[in-house]
């Protein structure tokens, strides 16, 4: 089995985070490889990883980052392939981050998830996948089935909760 996307992330301290990634992307049977790289500590290693990507079979990285959060555009800077950006909460609730991922300059796109919302980066990767994938795209289906049914199930148990003014 040979992954198709890749996590990358500044450092293991990011790994609670991303963990969130990795069982979405279990759960929807998508080979995954996840890899420490840092923009700053090692710079020759995240050039290397960005060049060999593709042609390892990588077809969308998500990338990971905190504070000054340069590692997804590095990356993006040096390959085609999509990259999606996790800001990482630390400084400033992670609003430096964010602010860091998503201002990247024109030619050099990064798609940005919310703060610490790696199983929405996990899902965005497999929607990318899936436009040439009709099994994947039938799992993803599913899942979002499985998040209605949740709904409908929390206000069914929304409905027997009793309130003396509850007018549902």
């Amino acid at each position: 089995m040979n992954p198709i996307i890749s996590i990358i992330m500044g450092s293991t301290s990011d790994l609670p985070v991303m963990e969130k990634a990795c069982k979405q992307l279990d759960e929807l049977q998508v080979p995954f490889e996840v890899n420490a790289l840092s923009a700053h500590r090692t710079p020759k290693a995240v050039e290397e990883f960005a060049a060999q990507a593709a042609g390892r079979g990588i077809r969308v990285i998500i990338a990971a980052a905190g504070m000054a959060a340069a590692l997804p555009g590095v990356i993006a800077a040096q390959t085609t392939l999509p990259v999606i950006g996790v800001p990482i909460k630390g400084m400033l609730d992670g609003l430096d981050a964010l602010l860091s991922i998503v201002q990247m300059p024109p030619g050099i796109p990064v798609a940005t998830v919310g703060v610490n919302a790696a199983q929405n980066a996990a899902l965005l990767a497999c929607q990318m996948l899936a436009l040439s994938d009709e099994a994947l795209a039938q799992r993803l289906s599913a899942h979002k089935a499985g998040l209605k049914q949740k709904i409908e199930k929390a206000n069914k148990d929304l409905s027997e909760v009793k309130y003396e003014y509850k007018t549902n």
